[in-house]
């Protein structure tokens, strides 16, 4: 008998022993001739046959009718059972068990089904983690550790607390962040670079956008380790080729990046050493880790290939009592730890003021009060008694141990680029803060050019007004 793990993430579902990767295939199904075919080769046709593809269900798993009318016989639960299964047939052995690294979008109601779906398969589930918790094997000493994984469709972020064990803390799920966003982004400026470079567009057949698509991973892996990529795709026996700056897929994929970056900054409190671990897919996509580390801080560590499998698989949890399959959020480590370092630089000039409309407030020590009924004698600003939402004393920033700080002190919570703070936040310039429901969003600034007055009232401008 053995036990295996399963990290049930749709960009690449995996099953390994521990030892040795057993299975792995995205999650990707296409329905032919009222044949469902599964994983890799629905992948590869993925262009081909567009209207007959579905690579939503491992997300959005219920029992309902797909949307699609070629599948409207079909539920997202009947994907995955079909998917699982073949997962399970081809690589389990009799006597073999099997624990599940769940991703954190899964609530209870689609664990319960899938357990249900297990269950109809006979697959002997005995065991489900969290997979962040399975994939953190080590203590990250004098840090605050934050897992970060990509799906087909979202960006997972998941911070872990450290109290004797790895434990879930609280999960960021970011929607139209993953692997497929982005590729969409880099197949648009890849086709644009064939154009501009040989005339040849890949994107006007489909035959080509899928040799783009089979080919865009091993582009990837150069990019993250190049200055340039040469590229090339046959077209009716004629090769077309064309390079481009590693530089311009990072460019590319800005937007998709800055969500997860102002997601991630939301997850720390000022003073916090961030140990952004990043899973191995993660870690391919082209200047992702190089912006965490410059827009977040601290140090970036990379996972190896299935790590959140293996990990699962050596430090798979007991059954609960009764013999009942529960979520489990906390695991022992089995590695050693690693002391995270200080970095004392915190990278780039701190925000020097707040703007507020047309008023400008500087940024110092002394706390700069935001609210509706500020007391006196303090730096402040008044919202105003007619912004709903917003506290008598909503939040304060200042200049605190080489940051510049946005402290919450509300009811109602204070929002940093759109993602509620927990309690406090390190703020860079640009950042905008929000106050109030729908609120008032005051914007940090570097070197800021003052007003000489007051739009509002007419008075002349005071850094105390």
């Amino acid at each position: 008998m053995t036990l295996l793990a399963a990290h049930l993430n749709d960009a690449g579902l995996l099953l390994t022993d521990g030892e040795r990767i057993l299975a792995r295939e995205p999650g990707f199904a296409l329905l032919e001739d009222d044949q469902l075919v599964m994983g890799r080769a629905a992948w590869a046709v993925a262009s081909l046959k567009p209207r007959r593809i579905q690579n939503r269900y491992w997300a959005h798993l219920t029992t309902d009718s797909l949307p699609d009318r070629r599948f409207e016989h079909l539920t997202a639960a009947d994907l995955v059972s079909k998917q699982l299964e073949s997962l399970w047939r081809n690589a389990a052995q009799p006597g073999d068990k099997l624990v599940l690294a769940v991703p954190p979008y899964m609530n209870a109601d689609n664990l319960g089904l899938l357990l249900g779906i297990a269950m109809d398969l006979e697959i002997p589930v005995v065991g489900m983690v969290d997979a962040a918790v399975a994939a953190t094997r080590r203590e990250y000493a004098n840090a605050v550790p934050v897992h970060v994984d990509l799906s087909l469709h979202s960006a997972m972020l998941t911070r872990l607390s450290q109290q004797g064990q790895v434990q879930l803390e609280r999960a960021a799920v970011i929607d139209d962040a993953g692997m497929l966003n982005l590729y969409d982004a880099w197949l648009r400026i890849i086709a644009e670079t064939f154009v501009q470079q040989s005339r040849f567009d890949p994107l006007h057949t489909a035959e080509t956008e899928q040799a783009l698509r089979d080919s865009i991973l091993d582009w990837l892996a150069q990019a993250t380790t190049r200055e340039s990529v040469t590229m090339q795709v046959e077209y009716r026996g004629i090769t077309h080729a064309a390079e481009i700056e590693s530089i311009e897929l990072v460019s590319a994929a800005a937007s998709v990046y800055q969500n997860i970056v102002s997601n991630l900054r939301a997850l720390y409190r000022a003073g916090e050493l961030p140990a952004l671990q990043l899973s191995n897919r993660a870690a391919r996509m082209p200047g992702l880790a190089e912006t965490l580390r410059a827009r977040v801080g601290g140090e970036v560590f990379v996972l190896e290939p299935g790590a959140t499998g293996r990990g699962l698989a050596r430090r798979s949890p007991e059954r609960g009592s009764g013999g009942a399959v529960t979520l489990v959020r906390h695991l022992a480590w089995d590695q050693s730890r690693i002391e995270v370092e200080v970095d004392e630089d915190r990278g780039g000039a701190l925000p020097t003021h707040v703007l507020l409309g047309d008023r400008a407030l500087p940024i110092g020590a002394d706390a700069l009060v935001f609210g509706t009924q500020p007391a006196d004698g303090e730096r402040w600003c008044d919202l105003g008694r007619d912004v709903a939402g917003a506290s008598r004393r909503h939040c304060e920033i200042a200049v605190s141990d080489g940051q510049c700080v946005v402290t919450d002190r509300s009811r109602y919570g204070t929002f940093l680029n759109g993602h509620r703070i927990d309690g406090s936040a390190a703020l860079q310039s640009g950042d905008v803060i929000r106050v109030g429901t729908p609120g008032v969003e005051p914007v940090s600034y570097t070197h800021l050019t003052l007003p000489t007055s007051c739009v509002q009232c007419r008075s002349r401008w005071s850094p105390y007004h």
